[in-house]
């Protein structure tokens, strides 16, 4: 969020189309095509807010925060002296896309499919499965990306776990980092120090509450 609406805008073509336009010339982006960002917090000067339309492109939101004591001592010792570490390659690009097609080949029972979209529309205040308690903390919620990046990530999760199938807590998982970005909260929520994240969780738990 450091970059102009100008450069974001030429981001959002790329994320959302995997081409580029320099002085009127296209180029393809040709796959495995990934987007890594890092983000300010808005309150520092320079910063650019994210249009929704971009941040919906993003798979995930990771919040980190500072490293350890020891990790930043590491960090320093490896970074100021002369010699540079050497980084060797581990994955070409062909493996990086058997991977994919691989995650996306893990099976996905029919319940599962029910229970990422029912999470994602209790997120819209305007619908009706949403909670009576959201409707007043959120003005916009996640559209129908988000039962897709849930439903990729649950995958990913599963896979990583080598487990054969997707189950709930694969999607219950990942729900936060895949919906915390994509709701826009309210004045109401600001004013009560109710964040995106903790509406996410809330929505989590009563949904786990549910299934007993």
């Amino acid at each position: 969020n450091r970059a102009p609406p100008k450069t974001q805008a030429a981001l959002l073509e790329a994320m959302q189309e995997s081409k580029v336009t320099v002085l009127g010339k296209v180029f393809q982006l040709s796959p495995p095509f990934l987007v890594l960002a890092t983000q300010n917090p808005v309150e520092q000067e320079g910063t650019y807010p994210l249009p929704e339309a971009q941040l919906d492109r993003f798979m995930f939101l990771i919040e980190l925060d500072y490293p350890e004591e020891d990790e930043e001592i590491q960090i320093a010792r490896t970074t100021t002296g002369d010699a540079l570490p050497n980084l060797d390659h581990l994955l070409t690009a062909n493996q990086i896309i058997e991977y994919q097609n691989l995650v996306r080949r893990v099976p996905v029972p029919d319940h599962i499919y029910s229970y990422a979209a029912k999470l994602v529309r209790q997120t819209r205040p305007a619908g009706s499965s949403a909670p009576a308690w959201l409707k007043p903390l959120v003005s916009w919620g996640a559209g129908p990306r988000a039962v897709q990046c849930l439903i990729l990530g649950a995958k990913a999760r599963a896979a990583l776990l080598g487990s054969y199938m997707v189950r709930l807590e694969d999607v219950q998982e990942v729900a936060p980092q895949v919906l915390t970005h994509r709701l826009i909260t309210t004045f109401a929520a600001q004013a009560e120090g109710i964040d995106a994240r903790k509406i996410v969780q809330r929505l989590v738990e009563e949904s786990k509450s549910e299934l007993g």
